[in-house]
């Protein structure tokens, strides 16, 4: 990847493809290992012994993918440079029995992912993806990419007080999209659909996990085109600039003195705890048996944790124009103003100072700008997998992202050179 000097729209065109490839963390890290496979690197089984050879290396579980890169002459206890991410982003999730309606409406039942401003879904086309599990136990992607679904929002004429008191959504009873027309609900009727989209016999389905999607495409913004609004830039834009990075890092082979690792998990923004998740065991299991796999101890483990650094690479948020009184005043953000440094003491950002020196180092090798951001002390702090990765795995972690606006909206808003930006810093990181 080149130094930043001269803005490259061509990763930010790369990035709104992968977004819009993208509607499901499923697809995500399928296409995230597609493009390291381009780069080299080989998928291992988690059920396969592993050998200490060196390269590029991948585990995919579920919605999550760790990555890795072995340079020739590694030692069992060469530490490991972690950009860490998440792949699941807020939105509305499918139903054990979907099927449902009412006065002639078909519909389908969703149930509430994560924290999601629940009005930008509504009046919009959505489609529905995720992946459908067979009886054999093997999965499918689907991905039904058009108009399919909306969730109508109540006429202004029979809510009168909409705009002066303010939208007021009950979760169950509001955002039940609808799909068709009838009174002959039939349960099977979804998931019958999206087996023969898929190609696949519909009594072959036996599980699934699907949801909604807005099918507007990623696009340029502005009178020069210098803002991208866009699905799931939380957290799918820091997914993209790592395996990007990692790519790019991975060419340069035995220069490396240490372990360069993309760790991109699901669940983040409900908690972080699954087995996918960065509060569960996968990142912990996959690097010790990258040491083990090498001949090492757990002396070996202990001392390449002991040299690990994780930068928890997630957006945050830009000052916004009509709120700017949200924000801390003497911490204002903008967009394509690079990557942020995120800080809060409360923990629930994983940066202290000695987190700090390492990004600095990073953004200005890569002459890459950086500012920080903090909340209000007044407001609430959101937090990451970065205090959970220092917590559980005992390594230090520093919070950084890119600012956008309309965070947890079905489409988010970020400057076209930040992407570009955050990818060059991450490159420097994990080139040390």
């Amino acid at each position: 990847m080149s130094a930043p000097s001269r803005f490259d729209r061509g990763h930010t065109d790369d990035l709104m493809s992968f977004l819009a490839a993208s509607p499901t963390p499923y697809h995500a890290v399928a296409n995230a290992a597609e493009r390291l496979e381009k780069a080299g690197f080989r998928q291992v089984a988690e059920t396969d012994a592993w050998d200490g050879s060196s390269g590029g290396k991948y585990v995919l579980r579920g919605g999550a993918i760790i990555a890795w890169y072995v340079p020739e002459g590694a030692d069992a206890h060469t530490p490991f440079r972690i950009v860490g991410a998440h792949t699941d982003s807020p939105n509305l999730r499918v139903k054990p029995r979907p099927d449902s309606g009412a006065h002639g409406w078909r519909q389908v039942a969703v149930e509430i992912y994560g924290g999601p401003l629940l009005n930008s879904w509504l009046d919009r086309d959505l489609g529905l993806a995720g992946r459908l599990t067979l009886r054999d136990g093997s999965t499918r992607l689907v991905d039904v990419d058009r108009p399919l679904l909306r969730v109508p929002q109540l006429a202004v004429h029979l809510d009168r007080s909409v705009n002066t008191d303010g939208l007021k959504l009950d979760k169950q009873r509001h955002m039940q999209p609808v799909w068709g027309m009838g009174d002959d609900v039939r349960d099977g009727d979804l998931i019958a659909f999206l087996a023969e989209t898929a190609g696949i016999p519909s009594g072959e389905v036996t599980g699934w996990d699907l949801m909604v999607h807005s099918v507007e495409p990623p696009a340029y913004l502005g009178r020069d085109r210098e803002l991208v609004a866009g699905p799931r830039m939380d957290n799918l834009l820091s997914v993209h600039a790592g395996t990007a990075a990692l790519a790019a890092v991975a060419g340069r082979g035995s220069a490396l003195s240490h372990i360069p690792v993309l760790a991109a998990f699901d669940h983040e923004e409900n908690g972080s705890q699954s087995d996918t998740g960065a509060d569960g065991p996968l990142l912990g299991g996959v690097l010790e048996r990258s040491v083990f796999a090498r001949g090492g101890s757990y002396e070996d483990r202990a001392r390449a944790f002991a040299g690990t650094v994780c930068l928890s690479s997630d957006t945050g948020h830009a000052v916004h124009p009509n709120y700017a009184e949200r924000h801390d005043p003497t911490h204002h953000p903008r967009v394509d103003g690079g990557p942020l440094l995120k800080v809060n003491v409360n923990n629930r950002y994983a940066t202290d100072g000695s987190g700090r020196a390492v990004f600095a180092a990073a953004c200005e090798k890569a002459d890459v700008p950086f500012q920080s951001f903090v909340s209000n002390n007044a407001m609430p702090c959101g937090t990451t997998i970065g205090p959970i990765t220092a917590a559980r795995h005992g390594i230090r972690t520093v919070d950084i992202g890119v600012a956008i606006l309309s965070m947890h909206s079905a489409r988010e808003l970020c400057g076209a050179k930040d992407p570009f930006l955050l990818a060059n810093a991450l490159v420097a990181f994990l080139d040390g």
